[in-house]
């Protein structure tokens, strides 16, 4: 195929996606994007403007205007809301636990699933998320879903938060985790679900290397047809 295809990596919290998304986009000489991060923007502008989160309109209200786009940076591919870089600040866990809520409000999935059309248009992207292959990129070129354990998730979610000098417990990660799989999964409007035509791979035990080795394997193979 001319034309570089569209790689959507779905799965949930843990699975592993958000380091395999980002090496994997660094392989294939791809474009990585995060469209979690694009959730947790809205998030931290609610919050900024002590929106009540409850209120689905309140949440759009804090984010309307606000130019949310992606730059490339030595570091990494990070979100600017209105020219600023909060790549860092969103990934704190009250961001992650008020995007986990607002993600799920009709209003702010349509208001950011033209980002994400526009951002994938051309091709040679990697996006990552909960409903890449179902909804934002339904005839993407390959489509993976990510999983694993929850023990597995939670294990890799607590060191995670441990490495970042955040106190909790893995029972508390492990509960957090089941609560978000839940909510993910459970809401109205494009819930977290495989694509019946997407690949589905299990990442409990294996090397990122591992898994990234298949991944490109597949993605080759597609764009040499």
């Amino acid at each position: 195929m001319t034309k570089k295809p569209v790689v959507a990596i779905d799965g949930p919290a843990g699975s592993g996606k958000s380091t395999i998304a980002r090496k994997l986009a660094a392989r294939l000489g791809f474009t990585h994007i995060d469209t979690g991060a694009l959730y947790r923007g809205v998030a931290y502008l609610a919050l900024k403007a002590e929106a009540d989160l409850n209120q689905e309109q309140a949440v759009v209200a804090a984010a309307q205007g606000a130019r949310i786009e992606f730059r490339q940076l030595p570091e990494g591919n990070l979100l600017h809301i209105n020219g600023r870089n909060v790549g860092w600040e969103i990934r704190t866990e009250d961001v992650g636990a008020a995007a986990s809520k607002t993600s799920a409000y009709p209003a702010v999935r349509a208001m950011l699933l033209g980002i994400q059309k526009e951002m994938g248009r051309s091709g040679g992207v990697v996006l990552e998320g909960r409903d890449i292959g179902t909804v934002v990129f339904p005839k993407a070129e390959v489509k993976i879903f990510l999983t694993a354990s929850i023990e597995e998730r939670s294990r890799r979610r607590f060191e995670e938060l441990k490495g970042k000098g955040i106190a909790t417990s893995l029972e508390e990660v492990r509960k957090d985790m089941i609560h978000r799989d839940h909510q993910d999964s459970s809401r109205a409007v494009a819930p977290m679900r495989k694509a019946d035509d997407a690949i589905e791979l299990d990442t409990t035990g294996l090397a990122v290397e591992s898994v990234l080795d298949r991944l490109e394997s597949i993605v080759k193979d597609v764009q040499g047809r």
